[in-house]
């Protein structure tokens, strides 16, 4: 039984209503408003803008301290809180259901000049928090600005377009016609594809037409995996790896940590840009139960982003040995141009057939294809391979294995997307491979770069190449790198050892 004194926050309460309408907790938002300089809430001329309001949460949370900040600049309580909604509170809801949900939240009525809106000088009845409907612009089936399918989004007005006014414009600065010294809030993550297996990420959009409009600071929760893969992020990661202007850094491994009962693979993460300061960010890293930090760092030192501090140490005694990387024996993926749900291939083998290699409900099986059926990289046939699957997701789980069970396949061999493969010329190359991979060591440094359920060639990269004529240990490597105690026992912490069970 609930404290009679116990006063639950609707907004801590309240269901998401769709895939890209996630409600950030009020908890969750005041971890995120303490980023802020103190003296931000004492100011009555700043303005803040939500370009994504789906419960109003941010621009409620906000309101709450400037209540508090400016009690001595506007004493009468009235005068403060008109002031406050009227002149430096605004948002752009994401639906029209979304748009009374904010302002009943905010203004206490879902009409901004409602009788029971705290708010007594609003004369219209969507105040500072609006929605308009916006279209998409189709160019050759997709949406110029945002990335989505025509064949899934082009709906009739009685439908949702989920297309944000946002980032539905090329001027953003016309959306309100007005600066604003803040921009915060947490957009939608995705649009779903069109007949594909990934969906498309438009929170970079939000991010990046955030900074057209040049605010004084640029606060948003996004999903982590901009640190080190997303489909068409490469441009997005680089910038903001560069960006100097990034001053603070606040990393969840696990994305239900901040949002109960959401499972995303790669965790999430907010983060506070200043368009005056720039410097090394201070980074915290939040996994369970464990904060590190914040770790003062340079975001750009490598091409993504390593999230734990405590592993780049590690990384920087392996790379300074300046071995090749195994991705230089890495096939690509669909390497023999098949994808995972390729079935042009029988059952039973026949003369000048070739083992083919697939997946069907989580399931290693073989099937057989002729030699000339086979048109694309004809040279990697008749080696010996280790085959690795290029999915294997455990939701942030730790210690993790990081990647499935790998195999070895005798020469000649093919497979389907559903496998990357090292190529290698005998079987005892092929043995003393795959011991490899079945260590501690290579599966924590491609976890470094393994954000998500995929691993992609490019996981690889920090993975040295060693020599094919013995079994690898993981002793055998900590002494080879010089790994010392606490290295060793980080590691160990991060990627647990594989069993008979796991192969």
């Amino acid at each position: 039984m609930l404290k009679p004194e116990y006063n639950p926050d609707v907004l801590s309460c309240i269901a998401n209503l769709s895939s890209d309408e996630v409600f950030t907790p009020p908890l969750v938002v005041n971890k995120i408003l303490d980023l802020f300089p103190d003296n931000l809430w004492a100011d009555k001329n700043t303005r803040f803008l939500d370009p994504s309001c789906k419960s109003g949460v941010f621009l409620r949370e906000i309101a709450k301290r400037l209540l508090v900040g400016l009690e001595k600049t506007i004493p009468d309580q009235q005068t403060r809180i008109n002031h406050i909604f009227t002149n430096q509170l605004y948002g752009l809801a994401i639906t029209e259901l979304t748009s009374l949900l904010s302002r009943r939240s905010v203004y206490c009525s879902k009409t901004a000049n409602g009788k029971y809106s705290v708010c007594s000088n609003f004369k219209d009845s969507q105040g500072n928090i609006r929605f308009k409907r916006t279209e998409h612009t189709w160019e050759n089936g997709r949406c110029r600005l945002c990335g989505a399918s025509e064949a899934s989004y082009a709906r009739g007005e009685e439908l949702e377009a989920h297309a944000y006014e946002f980032i539905h414009t090329e001027y953003p600065e016309g959306v309100f016609k007005m600066k604003f010294d803040v921009i915060i809030g947490n957009p939608p993550y995705q649009m779903g594809s069109d007949g594909g297996t990934r969906d498309i990420p438009i929170y970079n959009k939000f991010v990046e037409q955030a900074k057209k409009l040049n605010p004084r600071f640029l606060c948003m929760i996004i999903p982590s995996r901009w640190m080190a893969s997303g489909l068409g992020l490469t441009e997005f990661r680089r910038t903001m790896l560069e960006d100097r202007r990034i001053r603070k850094l606040v990393d969840y491994e696990r994305m239900d940590d901040v949002f109960p009962g959401v499972d995303f693979e790669g965790g999430v993460c907010f983060f506070l840009w200043e368009r005056d300061n720039k410097g090394d960010c201070a980074v915290t890293t939040i996994g369970g139960d464990e904060e590190v930090g914040p770790v003062a760092r340079n975001l750009n030192e490598y091409d993504i982003f390593v999230r734990d501090s405590r592993a780049l140490e590690i990384l920087r005694k392996i790379l300074r040995a300046g071995e090749a990387s195994i991705t230089e024996i890495l096939s690509v993926d669909k390497e023999f141009g098949w994808t995972s749900n390729f079935d042009g291939f029988h059952d039973k083998q026949k003369p000048n057939d070739i083992a083919l290699h697939y997946n069907r409900k989580g399931k290693r099986l073989i099937g057989w294809i002729n030699r000339k059926d086979i048109t694309k990289s004809l040279d990697l046939i008749d080696t010996w391979k280790v085959m690795v699957p290029a999915a294997y997701g455990e939701r942030g789980t730790r210690p993790a294995m990081v990647l499935g069970p790998s195999f070895i396949t005798s020469s000649p061999s093919v497979c389907t997307q559903t496998y990357l493969f090292f190529y290698i010329g005998s079987q005892q190359e092929a043995e003393s491979l795959n011991s490899y991979l079945h260590t501690r060591f290579f599966r924590f440094l491609v976890s470094l770069r393994k954000i998500t359920q995929h691993a992609t060639r490019s996981t690889y990269t920090w993975v040295p190449q060693q020599a094919w004529d013995r079994t690898w240990t993981d002793e055998t490597l900590q002494n080879k790198y010089g790994l010392t105690k606490d290295d060793i026992t980080f590691i160990e912490s991060r990627i647990r050892p594989l069993e008979a069970r796991d192969e």
